[in-house]
């Protein structure tokens, strides 16, 4: 997820304005609005001080990363929505059968 997509998520989920947000973090609404607008990324430390005006965490930590998953993403991409769908219906029947 971009960071754009995020401040504005936060935002919103606060039931914040873009001026609201900027009042709380001292910041132009104009800074906000590029930013949401990914015309302009802030830097993480901005990223998380705007997540965190908004009321939210942004916990983050490394992870290994997975090779065979991004290539399970590339081979559903291929798929149609409906068989995309279909399978994950079944996945999760599959889980409420076995849990």
């Amino acid at each position: 997820m971009r960071s754009a997509s995020l401040i504005r998520e936060a935002r919103l989920r606060a039931g914040l304005t873009q001026t609201e947000l900027a009042d709380r973090t001292g910041r132009d609404r104009s800074v906000i609005a590029r930013w949401e607008q990914a015309v302009v990324a802030p830097s993480l430390e901005t990223l998380l001080e705007l997540v965190h005006a908004c009321g939210f965490d942004l916990p983050l930590e490394l992870v290994a990363y997975d090779d065979a998953r991004v290539a399970r993403l590339q081979k559903n991409l291929l798929l149609s929505p409906e068989r995309r769908v279909r399978r994950l219906l079944t996945a999760v029947e599959q889980d409420e059968a076995g849990g």
